[in-house]
Formats: C-alpha cells, structure tokens, sequence
C-alpha cells in the first residue's frame, strides 16, 4: 500500500471503542493528512512509504482535544483572583460590576490583531502539550462587531498555528452595561441580528449559552437555542454550575452536543441527555478555581451511559489553565474519574462534544492524523503526573 509515512515501533491507544484501545505493538499509516492504517503490526498491509518514523517502543495517543475554552479575550481578571481570596465569591464580584463584563471592556478596545496576539502564548501551550484540536468561544464581546472580531480572531488562529480550531457563538453570555434592566431586549439582539450576521459570515460552528442566575433563564436561553436552528447551527450550553435551572435538559431537548459544568445537574437533566446523546463535559480547573464544593454526579452519569468529555475552560475569570494534561489529573483527582474515562474525556469524547468525532479522536483509518506521541511507559503517566510534559512529538493532518 502506497502511504506518505508510518510510524512503526509504536504502542498505541487508539481510544477506539469503549477502552483505551491498545495495540502493544502497532503502526501508524497515513496518506494525504489521513490515517490509513492504525493497529496491529501483524494485521498491517505492506505499506511502500516515502518516510518511515521509528517510534523507538513510544506511546500514540490521538492529538488532545480541548473541548471548551475562552481562549481570546483582552486583559486578565488576577485583581479578581485577588478579591476572592481575601473572601468574595463569584457572584458577589459579577453583581459588581466585574466578572465577565470586566473582561467585556478589555476584549471591546483590543483590535483583532491584539486579541490574536494576547492568545497565541495561550494557545502554544497547549500545542506543546499535545493538542490538535481547540474549541474557542466568544462571548466577551456582547455587541455585534465585538463578537465578530473575537471570531474573527479566533479563527485566525488556526492560520497561525497548525491546529484545528472549532469557533462558538456565545452572545448570550452576560448582560451588557448598556442593557442593564433588560434582558430580554439583549436577547432580542443576539437573536434577531448577532446569530444571523454570525451566520452569514460562517463565523461559527455551534451557538452556546450560560443558563444561570448571573446569566440568563431558561426562556431566554431556549429563544436562544430557537434562533440557531432556525440557521441550522448546532448547540451547547453552559449549564448547571452554579444552580439548578433545568438547562442540561432544555439543551438536550435542542439535540444539545453538549452539556457543561453540570456540578448541580439533576436526575431530569441526565436522562434528557442520555436520551438525546448530548455529551457531559466536566471542567475541573473551573470547579478547583472557584472552590466549588458541588460535585458532578459523576456515577449517575456513568450510569446513565453518557459519554463524558473535560476541558480545560480556560478563560480570565474562573480557569486561566492552559494545560489538558493537568486538567487530566484534576478530572482524577478531584472528580474520582478513572484513567480510561480522563482521556476518553479528551480525544474520542471530546470530539463527540464538537460534532466531530467522525473527523477526530480516534486512532482509526478515514479519520485525520492528529497524533501525540508520548515518552511514557504507561498511559496512566498522563493523569497522574502534575506538571510534565512527557510529548515527544505531535503530528497534525500527518505533519
């Protein structure tokens, strides 16, 4: 079989079907950026290479997929950081005037050179750590032309950098000063001329929420959710972190791809979303970050069979962590998920949770050669070590 390149020598985790997927002794081979082959060596076809990478008995994961993040954005919130450690909470600092809306003015006066500029450090750690795959959000603009430009810029960041990067809509994230009092007139606004300008610039690949008491209702989110299938633009939802507003189980009646947070998630909202398909996705640097004491319902979860992704959620505010690796031994540490579910949580379900998994995640043939390929004896190493890096090296679209 005529390919581009393999890499022999390898111990895979494929992270195909429901495990890690091993192949002790494997081989990779891929042709035009795809895979053609991942799996045993003894089940291999004759591969004619134009270049063949002795992987010297390493360890290939799939490239990381980090699933939820705020990468662009102006300023920092470290004065915030301040303030709660000398006792404020979250929503004490948001109904002052800071928290998101603070951010909202820094991300408002950078151009978009600036916000790609401020992002990139952000982003290349996370490259070095093994990522192919970024999900970034708006959502610090709350105007039209400011949410552009943080698409915009978002965007272009994949043209900077060799990484996929998925873009999501998130208009309805706070209210704007401007709007202060009404609610529902902004929401007019996000969904009468934000969704539909963003859809016309094929600026965004999903349309997100925050469905909270700082945030907004139930009624307003799914006004929301209404006016992006109307543009045929899939949904997630940032639900249950702080509150029980029902919104995982209004997201899952929209087809939700994913549900987020979640530490205060019902019985309902699980089997509206076991139902639907919508994946679970867990952010830990969020629940450590804030000392948030509500954990997930991780084994009703489990038994419910939903399928759980983590994130890193960085963002200014309430998880400025640029590392998936140690989000992994968060997930572990503080959530009791196992070793199996932690990078299932970021490679085949995290892929889940963009609508991409027929794209990414997997080791499989048809699917894009984003690898990481790590110096370790085991996979556990991943979770369980806090703060190295054991990447060798990270190929993306077979590069």
């Amino acid at each position: 079989m005529q390919c581009d390149r393999i890499w022999t020598n390898a111990r895979l985790a494929t992270m195909a079907g429901n495990g890690l997927g091993i192949e002790d002794k494997g081989v990779i081979a891929a042709s035009a950026g795809r895979i053609v082959y991942a799996g045993a060596v003894a089940d291999a076809p004759g591969f004619d290479a134009l270049e063949t990478i002795d992987c010297a008995g390493r360890w290939i994961t799939p490239g990381l997929i980090d699933c939820h993040t705020h990468l662009v954005h102006g300023g920092d919130r470290a004065h915030e950081f301040e303030l709660r450690l000398n006792g404020a909470s979250y929503e004490e600092i948001a109904r002052a005037g800071g928290g998101i809306v603070s951010t909202m003015k820094a991300t408002r006066a950078a151009s978009e050179e600036q916000l790609v500029a401020s992002a990139l450090p952000r982003l290349d750690a996370l490259i070095a750590e093994g990522v192919t795959t970024i999900e970034i959000k708006s959502g610090y603009g709350l105007a039209l032309d400011a949410e552009l430009r943080m698409l915009r810029a978002a965007r272009a960041l994949g043209t900077h950098r060799p990484v996929r990067v998925a873009t999501t809509f998130l208009g309805a994230h706070a209210l704007p000063p401007e709007y202060a009092g009404d609610p529902d007139g902004y929401i007019d606004s996000v969904c009468n001329a934000m969704i539909p300008a963003v859809a016309d610039a094929g600026l965004a690949d999903a349309v997100d929420a925050f469905c909270e008491g700082i945030g907004f209702s139930a009624a307003q989110t799914q006004r929301v959710f209404e006016a992006a299938a109307a543009r045929g633009l899939p949904v997630k939802l940032h639900a249950e972190q702080l509150s029980n507003l029902h919104g995982a189980a209004l997201a899952a009646r929209y087809g939700a791809l994913s549900a987020d947070h979640l530490e205060y998630l019902d019985d309902d909202g699980i089997a509206a979303m076991a139902r639907a398909g919508t994946v679970a996705t867990l952010l830990p640097g969020a629940f450590y970050f804030v000392r948030e004491t509500k954990l997930p319902p991780i084994d009703a979860l489990r038994a419910a069979g939903i399928a759980i992704a983590i994130a890193t959620d960085c963002n200014p505010g309430t998880s400025p962590l640029t590392s998936l690796l140690l989000t992994m031994n968060m997930a572990a540490t503080l959530f009791r998920l196992t070793v199996d579910e932690c990078l299932a949580g970021v490679t085949r379900n995290a892929a889940r949770a963009l609508g991409l998994h027929g794209e990414t995640g997997t080791l499989e043939a048809g699917k894009s050669c984003d690898l990481a390929i790590w110096d370790i004896e085991r996979p556990a190493e991943l979770v369980y070590r806090m703060g190295l890096n054991p990447l060798h090296a990270r190929v993306w679209r077979g590069k």
